[in-house]
């Protein structure tokens, strides 16, 4: 009998997002499955992702001051395709999401997205990956919310993620 080697099929991970529009910071997971090998150095998959913005927002109105709290989240499904080299991963992908801007008065509206990404993974210790990326977005705008409100066209994401 021969060992033989298990390898990760799965990966779960967690970061940080940084995007130009209020709320600017905010808190992301993923999770992802290996869905195809052709070769030992390609790997197509799948990912499940979402994000959390929040931010609370101060303005003077009438003379007085007024204080709200934003909300962003979206959710989303990719497809990613990635090369593993030596110490790194470059890797590209593209998905689909909904996302829903949320502001403290109970006003909130969704839209549906598309998305392209591409990063690429610290690969120095086994199972623990660092990583890059950017994901850029078509910009929506949210216009039922009573007020000029566009969503980000991209992002800028550091992360780490564990494989099981």
């Amino acid at each position: 009998m021969m060992p033989v080697q298990s390898l990760a099929q799965w990966s779960l991970g967690a970061s940080y997002e940084m995007r130009e529009e209020v709320p600017e910071n905010g808190f992301g997971v993923q999770i992802e499955r290996e869905i195809y090998k052709p070769i030992p150095i390609i790997e197509l998959g799948l990912r499940l992702h979402g994000s959390f913005f929040r931010e609370e927002n101060e303005f003077e109105a009438d003379g007085l001051m007024v204080s709200r709290d934003i909300e962003y989240y979206d959710f989303g499904l990719a497809v990613k395709g990635g090369v593993s080299l030596v110490l790194l991963k470059p890797y590209v992908g593209v998905g689909i999401g909904n996302n829903t801007f949320d502001i403290e008065e109970g006003n909130s509206e969704s839209n549906f997205f598309w998305n392209g990404f591409g990063g690429v993974e610290l690969t120095p210790i086994p199972r623990l990956n660092p990583y890059i990326e950017y994901r850029l977005q078509p910009t929506d705008e949210f216009e039922n919310l009573g007020e000029d409100i566009e969503s980000s066209d991209g992002r800028f994401i550091i992360g780490l993620s564990l494989s099981f």
